[in-house]
């Protein structure tokens, strides 16, 4: 595990919850559960602040990281598409972006290409990309305030379900990540019960759950959550998330009691 994804995780299902704010001492506590050393701490921290992530004020001889709106955005967007993640019926109509940027704005392709991705829409053809799902609205406000982005948009449909089907396969590799999903239950299924039966500590509770979530987030960057007639046969993506979903439930009272009694928290976290 990434430091900086740690420290994410750790605001996104713990801090932001009990007030948003976190002692350095108690990041480095958490992360020394990890292996991560006070002295990287400190700089995954001061890159996170200089990047716009998080505010930081003294409190007498403590030093608090905040989150601020930026991050709390972040944060919203990432558990959204992490965590509700429940079919819905498909009219039969795809949603289009076809995007135009200038040759010397590389870093700023790069970035559609990735918010494209986060938010379900593959790669049809060179700066086409296309989604089952109308997010076309999330996709405008992503790129307000790029004016080297143009962006024409389309609700279109193919000739029919073979079609529709042909065009899934060729904008996600959709074997490769339902083996992935495989390789996800493998990982787990084995360890539910002990989960159910509450056998690990609180601190190897907030370790697993922290993995946990580490490993299921590369999904929905991947996984555009298709409709049912668009998937493979044997698909077992939704299987892999009702599973991830239990897991992160079980782990959570122990590990929220870790995450509480290195904070020094007395009061029940506001969700």
């Amino acid at each position: 595990m990434k430091p900086r994804s740690i420290v994410f995780d750790l605001f996104g299902d713990y801090v932001r919850y009990r007030g948003g704010s976190a002692r350095l001492r108690t990041l480095s506590t958490l992360m020394g559960c990890f292996g991560v050393g006070d002295s990287t701490v400190r700089v995954v921290l001061a890159r996170l602040r200089k990047e716009g992530w998080f505010d930081v004020r003294r409190e007498g001889r403590e030093t608090l990281y905040t989150l601020n709106t930026r991050s709390l955005q972040l944060l919203d967007e990432g558990r959204s598409r992490i965590f509700d993640r429940a079919p819905s019926e498909w009219d039969r109509h795809w949603y289009m972006v076809i995007y135009s940027v200038p040759e010397t704005e590389r870093g700023v392709r790069d970035r559609i290409r990735k918010e494209l991705a986060w938010l379900g829409f593959g790669p049809l053809a060179p700066s086409t990309y296309v989604s089952p799902h109308d997010r076309i609205r999330q996709v405008r406000e992503k790129f307000a305030d790029e004016p080297a982005v143009r962006l024409d948009t389309l609700r279109c449909q193919s000739g029919g379900l073979p079609v529709d089907r042909e065009m899934a396969a060729r904008c996600w590799d959709l074997d490769a990540l339902n083996e992935d999903y495989r390789e996800l239950l493998r990982t787990y299924r084995g360890r539910m019960a002990s989960y159910r039966a509450g056998h690990l500590s609180p601190e190897e509770a907030l370790v697993e759950r922290m993995q946990l979530t580490y490993d299921y987030r590369k999904f929905p960057f991947r996984d555009p959550d298709l409709p049912t007639e668009l998937l493979p046969a044997g698909w077992v993506g939704h299987e892999a998330h009702e599973m991830f979903l239990e897991a992160h439930e079980l782990l959570g009272p122990a590990a929220e009691s870790f995450y509480d009694e290195v904070a020094g928290n007395r009061t029940a976290p506001q969700k």
